[in-house]
């Protein structure tokens, strides 16, 4: 990083290229807070507000101020850079048209000038981080339960030891009169596209059923790839910026007063999603991303849908069954895809970056226009898996891979059913889970923000009428149990 910081005694700032994108980074005099001022000609703006800032810093401190140097009635930027950032940070010139390319390097520099001045950094609730982890995990826990005639569930969260919690889920037992849902969502690059989905998947899903005469698993495919579409423009880019980091709320919900809906205009879908006019209106969506692994329950059917590396589990008869895939860069479809789409793997990583192969979000690696939603580099179209539930069906488990890295499908089943005989809550059955993976130490397995969901299926009245060998019926849509490796892969 150093090399990439060049110091103003080094090099002369005098006459900076027009072409260039100058940012300034400075760690200000104690008590004014951290100064980022970015503009393709920021050299005025800069000094004005760094002057500014270090006027009233010497205010509080009751000093006096020299007349700065002047040179033709402006002020020289030899005189910034020696008295002002060369003191307190370093300037910066990029060869950059991408802003959102500068905002992403600025993030970095930010970072590892507060990590060279001030040794760890400390987190939103004033904990020391470490790098991507803390110096303690949080493992304070988001719990919750609830239940209908057909399902009772619990789950839980838990931040652990990463600086920031990206996960979000949904649990809905009454999405209508006979459907419930169930949603794990695990973000990357920001926590804002896992809760957008947890905030609008589940609503997409009945407004697409609604639309498409109650082909349930054809509504949940929609619902996936429409997350994409509406998290681009005005509208998409101020709900995420609500969604997202804390600082960003108050903007995005003044952009929210100030630019309206256009009226009648819902993209043409009929899903009641207004678009908005304003400066972002041509937002190509974000660049960070979410994984998506649902459950979908309605009378004995059970419909999985799943982009990532989250899980669901069923436990039939105490045998694990995996009912998504983990998606991963290395498997042979899924790297098909990728090179396909003119994208590469390396190290396991699409395009040396994302350890994921399909996710919601990501939208820099959707960018093919010739190629359809499913054959972009990364998509987030979902892979459905259809159940019909029998006797045997016990509970499912829904999870995110801070679980999975630690514990096998059937060691997550097995734990389940030990803590189901002396647990009254499926809550406290997932807090238990939580407590069981986390590591001991940062780094490694263990270290990752965690979230489980526990849905026990309740047995009708008339289940005695019912003989437990009956083996449900194979058809194209279906997943036959028996044709998944067996029960559990132990590599998994």
């Amino acid at each position: 990083m150093s090399a990439l910081l060049p110091s103003p005694e080094r090099r002369s700032y005098r006459q900076p290229p027009p072409p260039f994108i100058a940012l300034y980074l400075a760690v200000p005099l104690p008590g004014v807070g951290r100064l980022v001022a970015l503009s393709t000609n920021c050299r005025r703006a800069a000094a004005a507000t760094f002057q500014s800032s270090r006027r009233r810093w010497m205010v509080k401190k009751g000093r006096e101020e020299k007349s700065p140097a002047r040179h033709g009635g402006r002020r020289s930027s030899s005189h910034l850079g020696r008295e002002g950032l060369a003191a307190t940070g370093r300037r910066i010139l990029l060869r950059l048209s991408d802003f959102a390319a500068v905002q992403k390097f600025a993030r970095r520099a930010v970072s590892a000038v507060e990590s060279r001045s001030e040794g760890a950094a400390q987190g939103p609730d004033g904990e020391e981080q470490m790098g991507v982890y803390l110096s303690t995990p949080k493992t304070d826990k988001a719990s919750a339960d609830g239940e209908n005639d057909r399902v009772r569930f619990g789950l839980s969260s838990m931040q652990g030891w990463r600086t920031t919690m990206e996960d979000a889920h949904a649990a809905l037992p009454n999405l209508d009169d006979c459907t419930s849902f169930f949603g794990v969502y695990d973000g990357h690059g920001g926590k804002a596209v896992s809760k957008f989905c947890a905030r609008h998947l589940h609503k997409q899903v009945l407004i697409n059923d609604a639309n498409s005469s109650g082909d349930l698993p054809a509504s949940v495919y929609k619902a996936f790839l429409r997350m994409d579409e509406m998290m681009k423009g005005q509208r998409g880019w101020r709900e995420l910026t609500e969604l997202g980091e804390k600082g960003n709320k108050i903007s995005g919900m003044l952009e929210g007063i100030i630019w309206s809906p256009k009226g009648g205009d819902s993209d043409n879908l009929g899903d009641g999603w207004e678009t908005e006019e304003g400066p972002n209106s041509n937002f190509p969506g974000p660049t960070s991303g979410s994984t998506a692994c649902v459950a979908v329950i309605r009378n004995d059917q059970l419909i999985v849908a799943n982009a990532g590396d989250s899980r669901c589990v069923i436990s039939r008869k105490g045998q694990a069954f995996n009912l998504s895939t983990d998606h991963k860069p290395d498997l042979e479809g899924e790297k098909e895809r990728i090179l396909s789409a003119g994208g590469f793997v390396v190290a396991g990583r699409v395009n040396g970056s994302l350890n994921l192969s399909r996710a919601i979000g990501d939208m820099e690696l959707k960018q093919n226009e010739v190629l359809p939603a499913e054959r972009q580099i990364v998509t987030a179209e979902p892979e459905l898996k259809t159940v019909k539930l029998s006797e045997d069906d016990e509970f499912i488990v829904l999870a995110c891979d801070g679980i999975w890295d630690c514990m096998t499908s059937q060691e997550v089943v097995d734990f389940v059913h030990k803590h189901l005989n002396t647990e009254d809550k499926l809550s406290d059955v997932c807090e238990k889970l939580l407590n069981r993976c986390v590591a001991p130490t940062s780094g490694g397995e263990g270290c990752d923000n965690m979230t489980v969901i526990i849905v026990q299926f309740k047995k009708p009245q008339s289940s005695a009428a019912t003989s437990s060998t009956e083996q449900p019926a194979a058809t194209a849509e279906e997943m036959r149990l028996n044709e998944l490796g067996g029960p559990d892969d132990p590599q998994k």
